[in-house]
């Protein structure tokens, strides 16, 4: 294919950007989808609000509490967080080299999860208290895991497998402390497990929204070079990548955004898993970029938010019970077209 029928130039300052036209489709398909279901998100509620009330509520010109305060916080986490987790899942699936090394499968979920249950039932912690737990609970398992897969040189499937046993080691710990923990707490950290946008209002977003702009930045800066060891340990080399060092980074990144992502809403299952995958193939792609990861996983929880909240109405289901139900056959999926390339 001609590069002048498959790539655009884009002037910027004194240098030229060459981008896919693919991608550009991409980018204003997704844009287009979350303005679409950002919109229904500021309609839908327990009675539907007409376009001009959604428009007065943001200009300010008809104030509306509910559209506002109420239903604008839960779509712009819809937004945010679904696409700091497609960032970690592409971030963890180049480092892997495997379509199966999301967070949420080799136990980053669940690590992240482990230190905020920790704060909530032994130390009795407050909000800021719980996401440093899960800051610190995603980072150890992340080393546990990275290290036990170290042996004779980095291994995507090892670090794959061994993640499935220390995720499933992990979970019954959590599941101990559940029942270990005071009725109230347990309640409470029960319904957190789900994964949720239920209640999260503008205060919430204020510190994640803070810490997510700069990893995601951190993560846009250095596409290129994971983009380069994900070709290979020898290449990345050889093209002077200083591969511990990125992979270091990369990996607190990806945690960084997991944990923040599960400190407010909770484990949110399969959107850094379908995410970029999806995103790939819709660009295209032959690796596994970060955009088209971060658009697909910020339209994919917004839709999942959406069956949450119509599916069994007025109840407001957690999202994550949508994205573990719509990640379950994914993941059957996904399992069988690696077992047929083998």
């Amino acid at each position: 294919m001609s590069g002048r029928t498959s790539t655009v130039r884009v002037p910027v300052g004194d240098r030229a950007w060459f981008v896919q036209r693919r991608t550009i489709t991409l980018v204003l398909g997704c844009a287009a989808a979350m303005l679409g279901l950002g919109f229904v998100g500021l309609s839908y509620g327990t009675s539907w609000a007409t376009p001009g009330e959604v428009f007065g509520a943001l200009t300010g010109l008809e104030p509306s509490v509910v559209i506002a305060e109420w239903r604008a916080p839960r779509v712009v986490a819809g937004i945010l967080f679904g696409a700091a987790l497609g960032v970690a899942g592409a971030i963890f699936q180049n480092l892997t080299r495997n379509p199966m090394g999301s967070p949420d499968i080799i136990g980053l979920d669940a690590g992240a999860y482990t230190g905020a249950l920790l704060v909530m039932t032994v130390f009795a912690g407050a909000s800021m208290t719980v996401a440093f737990g899960s800051v610190v609970g995603g980072l150890v398992t992340a080393a546990l895991v990275y290290s036990l897969s170290r042996s004779n040189g980095l291994s995507g499937m090892r670090l794959v497998v061994i993640g499935i046993a220390v995720n499933a080691m992990i979970t019954a710990l959590n599941n101990w402390l559940v029942l270990r923990a005071e009725l109230e707490v347990a309640m409470a950290a029960v319904g957190w497990n789900s994964g949720s946008l239920n209640g999260i209002d503008w205060d919430d977003l204020i510190l994640p929204f803070a810490v997510l702009s700069v990893l995601l930045t951190v993560a846009a800066l250095r596409s290129q070079t994971l983009h380069q060891s994900a070709l290979g340990d020898a290449i990345a080399v050889s093209t002077g990548v200083p591969l511990e060092r990125q992979r270091m980074l990369m990996v607190l990144v990806g945690v960084g955004c997991t944990a923040t992502v599960t400190a407010v809403a909770g484990p949110v299952a399969f959107i850094a898993l379908a995410a970029p995958q999806i995103g790939r193939r819709l660009a295209k792609a032959p690796g596994i970029p970060l955009l088209p990861a971060a658009l697909t996983g910020a339209v994919l929880l917004q839709l999942a938010d959406l069956i949450a909240q119509m599916l069994l109405a007025p109840v407001s289901l957690p999202v994550g019970v949508v994205t573990t139900a719509i990640g379950g056959g994914y993941l059957i999926w996904l399992l069988a077209q690696e077992v047929r390339r083998r």
